[in-house]
């Protein structure tokens, strides 16, 4: 378990107290079960309902001896029942109250991790719309593209965290099965009626089909797609710190007054939090591929997974959680600079707007090849010299003969390149009206940060 990034609420799931305490609730709920069924006394389920618990430092004890987690668990847990506990784990096999219980755990953390993600989603599509028109310059393998807006930059990251959102929700879905089969999973003591009920009395689904162990692949997609989470994250933090370089310092993550970036260097401001959820974020990837590991067991099963699951799990979830809650508090109170993305935009002279002009020359009957040539010995001639794009065109006959100067004009228009921004919000947030989405109040061209 990593303790120093588990959350209280996170970290009470994954505690040995409850998972005894859930493997009791799974023991409760088959006994009685049963006792409907007339395969257990009444009697004996009331008394075990009434009496049944344990002490963990019992439970460690019985295990030092026997070198069995279950037994150790069960002996414990009888102490306490009396005569009757030998009703207590009748017709099961480990795995049956192990494997069932985990789906209960993992169905405890999904919910938080769920709303996690739901807080996510929320804060990026406020501050997409914050940014909505605020312009930017678009970079391909790191190098000035074409214009776009910050706000678009949120709004696709706002689109893949609902993505992730759906996802999640399946995978955890698939996770909310129990099994009651037996050591083989033929049901040989009890009925797959009655595993159905006992599933059902405890809020899962029964597995259609399993051995003495609920098949990994549900694990393996379910860590997986945590792994999914992680990497969205990361791609987050990732491009907040490209931002955050001094060259380009169009965004920054939250600075306070007291921080110290540097031991050495009192003028650093290091992206510290981008930098810890990307390093946290191939820890969970790290764990999906132990979960592909796990889904190749022997014959009707081994105990190779049940070590890994111990760490993969808990961690997993406690990492995902804990990097969601970062990555949210990280988007909702980075500084953005829109000077400074204006600045940069037009910084290398109107050489953003070369495809436009490309286009316009081929629309007045240049070939494309020739075209790309003329526009490309200016731009390079820009690039290498220093000098103005725009200027550079400007003074070029061969291209001013041919498109009208009203085109050429516009070629260079920055709200025509942005023409299209409200349709892609209208598309990625189709619950907010189109008029009302332009209605939405620019950013001042200032520093901002969410409080």
């Amino acid at each position: 378990m990593i303790a120093r990034y588990t959350r209280p609420e996170m970290g009470r799931i994954w505690s040995e107290e409850n998972r005894f305490r859930t493997w009791l609730e799974v023991e409760v709920a088959a006994t009685e079960t049963l006792a409907e069924a007339g395969m257990v006394p009444r009697d004996a389920a009331r008394a075990i309902r009434e009496k049944a618990d344990f002490s963990l430092e019992r439970i460690h004890a019985i295990e030092a001896e026997v070198r069995h987690d279950v037994i150790a668990f069960t002996t414990a847990v009888a102490e306490f029942v009396g005569s009757d506990a030998r009703w207590f784990h009748y017709g099961l096999t480990s795995n049956d109250v192990v494997d069932t219980a985990q789906a209960l755990l993992i169905g405890q953390a999904s919910r938080i991790i769920a709303q996690d993600l739901s807080a996510l989603s929320a804060v990026l599509k406020r501050r997409a719309f914050e940014f909505q028109h605020t312009p930017m310059v678009g970079r391909t393998h790191g190098v000035h593209a074409e214009p776009i807006t910050f706000g678009l930059k949120l709004a696709n990251w706002y689109a893949e965290v609902e993505r992730n959102r759906e996802r999640f929700r399946r995978a955890a879905e698939e996770m909310r099965v129990g099994k009651f089969s037996g050591a083989v999973g033929t049901f040989a003591h009890l009925t797959p009626e009655l595993e159905e009920k006992i599933c059902q009395r405890l809020g899962l689904q029964a597995a259609a089909i399993s051995s003495q162990v609920i098949q990994r692949d549900r694990h393996a997609n379910y860590t997986a797609t945590l792994a999914v989470i992680a990497s969205t994250l990361d791609k987050i933090a990732t491009e907040i710190r490209h931002l955050q370089r001094t060259e380009v310092r169009e965004a920054e993550e939250f600075f306070s007054e007291k921080q110290k970036g540097s031991s050495a260097m009192p003028h650093k401001r290091n992206p510290v939090t981008c930098e810890q959820i990307s390093g946290l974020a191939r820890v969970v990837r790290s764990n999906a591929q132990a979960a592909f590991e796990n889904v190749a067991l022997w014959h009707e099963r081994d105990i190779s997974h049940s070590s890994v699951e111990r760490i993969i799990l808990p961690d997993s979830t406690t990492l995902v959680d804990y990097l969601l809650a970062k990555t949210t508090g990280l988007v909702e109170t980075m500084f953005v600079y829109p000077e400074r993305m204006l600045r940069n935009l037009e910084s290398s002279g109107g050489l953003v707007f070369s495809g436009q002009l490309l286009l316009d020359l081929v629309e007045h009957g240049v070939s494309r090849e020739d075209a790309y040539r003329m526009v490309q010995r200016h731009a390079m001639r820009a690039w290498q010299e220093g000098l103005n794009f725009r200027e550079l065109v400007l003074g070029d006959k061969s291209i001013t003969g041919r498109v009208p100067a009203r085109q050429l004009e516009a070629a260079f228009d920055l709200k025509r390149q942005l023409r299209n921004v409200d349709k892609i919000f209208a598309r990625v947030f189709p619950e907010i009206e189109g008029e009302a989405a332009r209605e939405v109040p620019k950013p001042k061209a200032r520093a901002r940060r969410r409080a």
